[in-house]
């Protein structure tokens, strides 16, 4: 069974995936977040083992890529530190794919599927 939310990122710069970004992922919890996953994208900067199956409850929740991170070890110059996207989750039997396009000035998402 896999996760129920799942990334994949992108290195726009390279035209590659990028393998070895931190990710988080938290869940609002009144004023503040609490994490529920994270992990490092593979070789094809794919991350499918962000949540445990059968935990995701409806809520509002943030994603956050450690692209600085990513792009240091590259010994690239960016612009981004953290780069962090929240979404709602209304059905959790739903599975939420969240991708990112990242290149070290600049980045785009969308909902996967």
């Amino acid at each position: 069974m896999t996760s129920p939310v799942t990334t994949h990122v992108l290195d726009t710069a390279r035209g590659a995936p990028a393998a070895g970004v931190v990710v988080r992922l938290e869940q609002e919890a009144g004023q503040g977040w609490t994490r529920v996953g994270d992990g490092v994208t593979d070789a094809d900067g794919r991350l499918r083992t962000l949540m445990a199956p059968g935990t995701l409850t409806a809520g509002v929740y943030r994603v956050t890529f450690e692209a600085g991170g990513y792009f240091r070890k590259l010994g690239v110059d960016a612009f981004w530190r953290d780069v962090s996207i929240e979404f709602v989750v209304r059905d959790p039997s739903a599975h939420y794919h969240v991708p990112l396009l990242v290149s070290p000035f600049g980045y785009s998402t969308y909902r996967g599927s």
